[in-house]
């Protein structure tokens, strides 16, 4: 009996993330490990939330729900999104999918052919190429440089896309934690309508950005009818586990997009759906208060790495990490995180987990408590420059 050869290529040999893999085993086997990999917060989701989601499931909403979406969530996230972008948006250019990820694939299969290609930036999210393939479609990276900020080159872009039909980008970024400007949007923009490329944009960390400011590329000139913006509860109110997120676009891809889901997961329950509405319409402050101990530990962490200079900082503003360049040291990314894990059970991701261009970094994950977050940087650096000066004495 043969497999299918798109559920089998969907990674290669390895994914990377051997470092988190030994931390999650040394954890199970009692070890106290400073886990600062992935991205799950610290602090779970609000009690008013809930509250609001066991109500609904009181109240009987624990059966199959509209597969596009409720009315209700669909019309409220359409109207965050039109308030925060002036684009005119409506329910009909709105899915519920099950979480971000649900939406990342929906998209792809929405806009990709078998054998088609799709680009992407790299460094990237660990499932964007597995997306891609898992939707039939080539995945192509696109290179972005450490020495650039990791800001996308649209002529790299260019030069990628002879072939290509959609580009998926991501910002603010995960995991580089640089927000994408303006200008890198707008060559984007007109590389995606000269070369006639679908853009994908995941922008799940839209709540989380501590310099500049987030642009949606839906809004700049000629982009709206191009533009698949995949979105979510997760980061934005800590609700990682509840599987709630959304696609807006053309009013015919999400047509389209509700016939997949019919066929595929059905929608989301409906007591979800209610506690993301409420959670939406809660107003500002709930979503700052979720935010605020990643703001407060990049400030800690800005004053941790300013007085040092072994390790290098990728600008921090937005999203919950931060990428920190130890090329200093001599070592690889995924060197390095694994001395730092064997000598102080501290466990970080090696860049190089994220694709090629940000070998020789790795990726910090703020979601520990304050003191243990500080207290485990601290030695983070003080590691690195022992390193760093072994390196320079041989």
């Amino acid at each position: 009996m043969k497999l299918s050869e798109r559920i089998t290529h969907l990674t290669g040999d390895s994914d990377g993330w051997d470092v988190f893999y030994r931390a999650r085993r040394m954890l199970s086997e009692g070890h106290a490990v400073t886990e600062l990999t992935i991205g799950e917060h610290d602090v779970r989701t609000d009690p008013s939330i809930l509250h609001a989601m066991a109500l609904s499931a009181r109240e009987g909403h624990t059966g199959y729900a509209m597969v596009p979406g409720t009315d209700l969530l669909r019309d409220t996230v359409a109207a965050r999104v039109q308030t925060r972008t002036g684009v005119p948006t409506t329910r009909n250019n709105v899915m519920i999918t099950p979480g971000g990820q649900s939406a990342l694939f929906a998209a792809h299969m929405a806009v990709c052919d078998p054998g088609d290609v799709g680009l992407f930036l790299d460094p990237y999210y660990a499932t964007y190429p597995g997306t891609i393939r898992g939707a039939g479609a080539v995945a192509r990276a696109v290179p972005t440089a450490a020495e650039d900020a990791f800001q996308p080159n649209a002529d790299w872009i260019d030069a990628a896309a002879n072939d290509a039909v959609s580009l998926l980008i991501n910002t603010p970024n995960n995991p580089t934690g640089v927000v994408y400007s303006r200008q890198s949007l707008e060559a984007i923009a007109e590389v995606c309508q000269r070369r006639d490329l679908w853009l994908i944009s995941d922008e799940v960390y839209d709540t989380q950005v501590w310099e500049g400011e987030h642009l949606s590329p839906r809004v700049l000139q000629g982009m709206a009818d191009r533009t698949l913006v995949v979105g979510s509860m997760s980061k934005s109110h800590a609700m990682t586990g509840s599987r709630c997120g959304w696609i807006v676009g053309p009013e015919e891809v999400i047509d389209h997009l509700i016939n997949l889901a019919t066929h595929t997961t059905y929608g989301v329950p409906g007591f979800i759906q209610d506690a993301s509405s409420f959670a939406l319409t809660a107003g500002p402050e709930l979503e700052e208060k979720i935010a605020a101990p990643f703001r407060l530990r990049r400030s800690l962490a800005m004053d941790i790495l300013q007085a040092q200079s072994t390790v290098g900082l990728v600008p921090a503003q937005g999203a919950m990490y931060l990428m920190l360049d130890v090329r200093k040291t001599g070592l690889s990314g995924e060197d390095f995180a694994n001395a730092l894990l064997d000598t102080h059970t501290i466990a970080v991701m090696p860049g190089e987990s994220f694709g090629s261009a940000a070998a020789g970094h790795i990726r910090v994950a703020m979601t520990v408590e304050d003191e243990r977050f500080a207290s485990a940087l601290t030695t983070l650096c003080s590691f690195a420059e022992q390193l760093a000066q072994r390196h320079a004495a041989e």
